[in-house]
């Protein structure tokens, strides 16, 4: 034994002193990795739409109607199983109506209290009961274990079993352990979360979606182009700023920034009403039907175009200072005919749709008035010192990263950037040349610097490379030509607005590129899979979210409302249980209140994209591969204890 390896199974002596702490934990270890592997759950482009997501993560994707249909089969009618299916979604708000309808409660909680405990119990199965234990909530830790380990066969304990339920009844606690027995359900269906991307932007709750996953048991975060906005938002980078203001703004949905986290919009709003008082803003419409009041409608029209204005001359700015982002295409003020109402754009020239522009200067239009560079000011002061916002974009830092390698699977947002070849496309990093996998780590490394580096100018890079990840024609989080944004708003010829997807889109079904791209990520191109979103997948159009063999799965299916219409579903969520790959399309949810009060469900179509030839067990994850080293150590602890290399410390 050199004095390396003796030295640190000196170490891990303290956690076992013994041969026999030594041995229990290998025993304990060995038998972990012979259970089940836990259900893991993929979703991507939420987009701020809380209701549906908390609906799907509440049912597990239709998981818990299994679940109930396994333990109970014929013995419940359908509508006694759909009711105990939304009693377990929403705990609280069934209860309340439910027991305002039945005249014997203490009857009805003797009914409901045994089937969830069934329920628990099946869920439950392929746990260890120590990882049960530590989710079991501390109030009724107790009871709920001695109610799971109940025997239905036996006789010995019936009464005992019966009293507990009578005495939670009697101490008027039967409504709380119904409420922890669901809660406790929610979570055992669900190992772990994975978010592949866009918690952000569109819908009017990322806040809610944020406060939802910081309380989750167990999940990762892969960051979307529309999460790194905001992450760079929450620093102060102005481009990014006016982004996420004018986005909010054009979904209807100023109140994420007001009401959500306290940003004062209202210096904004008064320079907008000013400046474009007079001005109908004609380009500048609303995304869709927020249910906004004509004065609230009037208003939002005006910051969106008060801020794209805005926008569009950060930007050139931030172009200007990082030359080698490659963007100064992106420059379009300038190219402005104010007389003819004209736009060159690629050497084409263009009628504009809007031509009132009071805040700009022909001479020098990528000049902020004083007025809006107070705006600005403001803003980023505001952004920088919202708590809530920076609480919520440091867990981004914790949980999240630009992608994952996890069991086989390499989850990322959008794209690995590819030249028309199907090659790795190189981009430029402030000098530096890099592709695939080296472009995501070291982008990864300028986001972290752009939070925590000491050295200024890091920071700064971090900053504006965030920017640079939103539109980046080189971005992995963006991958596409360009943002047209100008041309959205300005142009309504179709052929300027087009935005062209990156090649990596074009070779989803081409094994051997997909192959390259799994083997520069270290990963078996036979056994692995990409999995992915941001580009919604258009099921009305009969397009197939599995690629490449089932190779690749591509997860966004329009979560957000905006884009149901190009979907034609409500958003896919990815299963991966023990036994199969299961994909999930769902419809909309009409909404909360109606899932309690008609005990309506999300309608999910299923599909099994890959069956295990043999069931997957913990010793198959890259958990079991944790174990397996952990074992492999504590084996040696034993040797050196019964070897004496290593005296015991009991």
């Amino acid at each position: 034994m050199d004095t390396a390896e003796k030295r640190y199974l000196e170490l891990l002596s303290r956690s076992f002193p013994s041969a026999a702490k030594a041995s229990a934990e290998i025993i304990n270890l060995s038998a972990v990795l012979n259970l089940p592997k836990g259900t893991e759950f993929f979703a991507s482009d939420i987009h701020g739409e809380y209701e549906a997501f908390s609906h799907i993560l509440r049912n597990g994707s239709g998981s818990i109607r299994l679940k109930i249909e396994d333990v109970f089969g014929d013995t419940l009618s359908a509508e006694e199983k759909r009711s105990l299916a939304s009693l377990i979604y929403y705990p609280r708000e069934r209860m309340e109506l439910v027991l305002s309808q039945v005249e014997d409660h203490e009857k009805w909680f003797a009914t409901v209290l045994p089937q969830l405990v069934s329920v628990c119990k099946r869920s439950a199965q392929k746990y260890t009961r120590s990882k049960v234990r530590r989710a079991l909530p501390e109030d009724f830790a107790y009871i709920i274990e001695e109610l799971m380990t109940e025997d239905r066969y036996g006789v010995d304990k019936q009464a005992y079993y019966a009293a507990i339920i009578h005495a939670v009844i009697g101490t008027n606690r039967g409504a709380a352990l119904i409420e922890a027995l669901c809660l406790l359900i929610q979570r055992l269906v669900i190992d772990h979360l994975h978010i592949v991307g866009d918690i952000y932007d569109r819908g009017p709750y990322p806040h809610t979606i944020m406060d939802t996953l910081m309380d989750y048991h167990s999940l990762d975060i892969q960051w979307g182009n529309h999460d790194i906005v905001w992450m760079g938002a929450s620093l102060g980078q102005r481009g990014c700023i006016a982004h996420v203001v004018r986005n909010c703004a054009r979904y209807g949905n100023l109140s994420i920034l007001e009401d959500a986290y306290g940003i004062n919009i209202l210096p904004l709003a008064s320079f907008a009403q000013t400046a474009y008082a007079d001005d109908p803003c004609v380009a500048f419409g609303l995304k869709g039907n927020p249910g906004l009041s004509a004065q609230e409608t009037e208003l939002n029209v005006k910051i969106q175009k008060a801020m794209a204005i805005i926008q569009f001359k950060v930007e050139a700015q931030l172009i200007d200072e990082n030359p080698g982002f490659g963007l100064e295409d992106r420059k379009l003020l300038h190219k402005i005919d104010f007389d003819k109402g004209t736009v060159v754009v690629d050497g084409i020239e263009y009628e504009l749709t809007d031509t009132v522009f009071p805040t700009v200067d022909p001479d020098d239009p990528y000049r902020l008035t004083p007025e809006e560079e107070e705006v600005m000011q403001r803003l980023e002061q505001a952004f920088v010192n919202c708590e809530k916002l920076q609480r919520h974009m440091r867990f981004f830092l914790e949980a999240g990263s630009l992608y994952k390698v996890h069991n086989g699977n390499l989850l990322f947002h959008a794209c690995v950037p590819l030249n028309a070849d199907g090659s790795l496309m190189e981009t430029e990093v402030f000098g530096e040349k890099y592709k695939g996998r080296a472009l995501y780590d070291v982008m990864e490394r300028y986001v972290r610097a752009g939070f925590f580096d000491s050295n200024p100018e890091m920071r700064k890079r971090g900053r504006d490379l965030m920017w640079y990840m939103w539109l980046g024609q080189g971005s992995p989080l963006f991958a596409k030509s360009k943002m047209a944004t100008f041309e959205l708003y300005l142009i309504a010829d179709k052929a300027a607005r087009k935005e062209v997807k990156n090649p990596f889109y074009t070779f989803l079904n081409d094994e051997a590129v997909m192959a390259g791209i799994f083997e520069d990520f270290g990963l078996d191109p036979k056994t692995s899979r990409i999995i992915c979103g941001h580009v919604p997948v258009k099921v009305k159009d009969g397009e197939d979210p599995v690629k490449c063999g089932g190779r690749v799965l591509t997860i966004d299916g329009g979560f957000s409302k905006a884009y149901q219409p190009t979907t034609g579903i409500a958003g896919y969520t990815l299963i991966s249980n023990s036994y199969d790959i299961i994909l999930a399309a769902h419809e909309p949810l009409e909404s909360t209140k109606a899932a309690v009060a008609k005990e309506l469900d999300i309608f999910s179509s299923t599909r099994v994209v890959e069956s295990m030839k043999k069931r997957t067990l913990v010793a198959d994850t890259d958990k079991g591969k944790e174990l397996k080293a952990q074992i492999a150590d504590l084996g040696a602890l034993l040797e050196a204890y019964r070897h004496g290399e290593i005296a015991e410390k009991e």
